[in-house]
């Protein structure tokens, strides 16, 4: 086989895609970007994300799956979905624990029909464990796991993090595991449960801020600055249109920034040497560095330093972030025409593998668009007895 025009590593495997909201739609998604065919399983109305109406966040988790419509509680939707199951590789669900056992789509009960199959269960606090039973949401796991206490400036109370990153980091890890799973299941011929959980895929995050916890006994909120407030400059400066966000990880980025703003005469400056001295003498840095940045526009500002090798961003607002160039030209941002939502950015995977071409972003199907091509194709049902289904409020 050539390196080049492969097969992406999980065409031939079939998913099914019970995951709700984020973190379960997610790993799905990566899933079909890797290849795999991911037919995503929602209630008779749509999953609670789509129950709202269509959106770009449905948007950009549910593209390229195939979807259809399943009463899991009635018994024959049950009966349905375990014949889907025997044509299936992984089903992924982020239920609360306990659900599958409930609707009786557990794995235990799914091996009696497909022995090989891989069950992947994302949750808030996992399957075990005295909070296993907890509601976790992301900003609630944020709470439960410090980031909110960490986040904000010292002055004022906890702050949630901007963006929903442990839904994210839950469903990236969901999807690593059932990666492994399958390749377990190549090597064993049996099927195993996957499980990860928000709060403990959160843990990793707070290393920064457990460098200060370890040093001293606490960890207290720092603003943009550095975790531990063991760097400077680290932290975002004002220009004259914005901000720019910098860090000087190393004395030659330091020497760079002294370069740069005209300040060589500070080289040899013993309290900003090295940088333990600067982190003693952080006011004096930012100083040093915001006198030069705020009379400057910030695309000025980060084109010099970054010239210089320094780790300068300019902070964009979401409307310059959706029409970045390079994210265009890599296709990982495509804008595409949807009826309802009109011209939007799809985000492909982050994920590349080379010697495959990119998998085309199709826009998210509607609900239970696939019914009658799934079920027709792993039950053998007639559109009669598709249309009888769904008169009855089975799909």
């Amino acid at each position: 086989m050539s390196r080049e025009d492969r097969p992406l590593p999980l065409d031939g495997i079939t998913v099914l895609d019970l995951g709700q909201i984020y973190q379960g739609p997610y790993a799905g998604f990566l899933l079909s970007m890797a290849g795999a065919r991911v037919i995503k399983v929602e209630q008779t109305r749509g999953e609670p994300l789509r129950a709202r109406g269509d959106s770009i966040s449905y948007a950009a988790l549910n593209s390229s799956k195939e979807t259809i419509t399943l009463d899991l509680k009635s018994d024959e939707g049950h009966e349905m979905f375990l014949g889907l199951v025997e044509g299936a590789d992984v089903v992924l669900v982020n239920y609360a624990p306990g659900v599958p056992e409930k609707l009786g789509i557990d794995a235990e009960s799914l091996w009696q029909i497909n022995p090989r199959l891989v069950f992947a269960h994302a949750s808030g606090f996992g399957l075990s464990g005295p909070d296993s039973m907890q509601t976790a949401m992301d900003i609630t796991v944020q709470a439960h796991m410090g980031p909110m206490s960490v986040t904000g400036h010292p002055d004022q109370p906890p702050v949630k993090a901007g963006v929903a990153f442990i839904d994210f980091l839950g469903g990236t890890h969901l999807y690593g595991g059932i990666v492994a799973a399958l390749l377990d299941v190549q090597k064993t011929g049996m099927g195993r449960i996957v499980e990860t959980s928000m709060a403990e895929a959160t843990y990793h995050t707070l290393c920064s801020n457990m460098l200060s916890w370890h040093q001293t006994g606490t960890a207290p909120r720092t603003g943009n600055k550095h975790a531990a407030l063991g760097v400077a400059p680290y932290d975002v400066y004002k220009c004259s249109d914005g901000h720019v966000a910098l860090i000087s990880v190393t004395n030659r980025h330091w020497r760079a920034v002294l370069e740069v703003i005209g300040r060589t005469d500070l080289l040899d400056e013993p309290r900003f040497r090295h940088n333990t001295d600067r982190a003693a003498n952080m006011d004096e840095v930012d100083q040093v560095v915001e006198q030069w940045t705020v009379a400057r526009e910030r695309d000025e500002v980060a084109s010099q330093l970054s010239q210089a090798g320094v780790p300068v961003a300019v902070v964009r607002d979401l409307d310059e972030v959706v029409r970045d160039s390079h994210l265009i030209q890599r296709e990982f941002l495509q804008w595409v025409d949807h009826d309802g939502l009109g011209e939007i950015p799809l985000p492909h995977s982050p994920i590349r593998f080379h010697g495959s071409r990119l998998r085309e972003l199709e826009i998210f199907h509607g609900v239970g668009e696939d019914n009658e091509a799934v079920f027709g194709e792993f039950l053998g049902l007639s559109p009669e007895e598709i249309e009888e289904r769904r008169q009855l409020g089975i799909i």
